[in-house]
């Protein structure tokens, strides 16, 4: 049996499909037993994260609230429900996309994570990136943006895109924002708008009928 490119590539996807899943299980299963720092000792369920282990576009919030403490899920309390209505703005839901925080145990009365916190989550959050290997990165909220480009005010970075290693970071405002704040929600909105075109260029095709079919077409020379 001749086997072209055209049929090696879902072979070959199936494969690093499974190897990520696989590595994220394993994480998963070393947050849930980590003792790294202070906050395991008031949590109720650690929060690794969830989504598709090979996602082109992946979301990292601040830490796990109320509800996520609750269910071991991130964002599925007020802040989670606008990001998923964000999601299908765009078309995508969230098996579509990879989302996970800075911190996996919820601080104390929803406060922001201490720096000695971060550092010990940081591993964690480092091995979550090289295995899902996402070609963009949306940081939400200060937090997030602080581990990448240290002293950036969120205010002046969101909603402008630019490199970060191989990937494109694209840093906007923590849904939870516009809850506080409704002021912020058309912002966080249009940043949210330009998302596809971010992850179109970053991977480097279009995902329109039109490409698929020339892909398709030029696959069939080399059977």
């Amino acid at each position: 049996m001749k086997l072209g490119l055209f049929d090696l590539r879902p072979l070959l996807a199936s494969t690093l499909q499974w190897e990520a899943m696989s590595g994220l299980e394993d994480l998963e299963r070393r947050v849930h037993a980590c003792e790294a720092c202070a906050l395991v000792k008031k949590r109720t369920n650690a929060v690794p994260g969830e989504g598709s282990p090979t996602a082109d576009l992946m979301f990292v919030g601040e830490g796990p609230g109320f509800y996520e403490d609750r269910d071991g899920r991130p964002f599925v309390g007020p802040a989670g429900r606008f990001l998923e209505e964000l999601l299908a703005s765009i078309g995508l839901t969230r098996s579509d996309v990879y989302i996970t925080n800075m911190v996996k145990c919820r601080p104390p009365n929803n406060r922001d994570p201490l720096p000695g916190e971060i550092e010990a989550c940081r591993p964690f959050l480092d091995e979550q990136m090289e295995t899902i290997s996402p070609k963009v990165i949306v940081t939400l909220g200060r937090y997030s943006l602080e581990k990448f480009f240290p002293g950036e005010l969120i205010s002046r970075a969101h909603g402008s895109p630019r490199p970060w290693m191989n990937m494109t970071l694209y840093p906007i405002y923590h849904p939870a924002a516009a809850l506080h704040n409704p002021k912020l929600r058309p912002t966080i909105m249009d940043d949210f708008s330009r998302l596809p075109s971010l992850v179109e260029s970053a991977t480097g095709r279009d995902t329109g009928p039109a490409a698929v079919t020339e892909e398709t077409r030029q696959l069939d020379l080399f059977e």
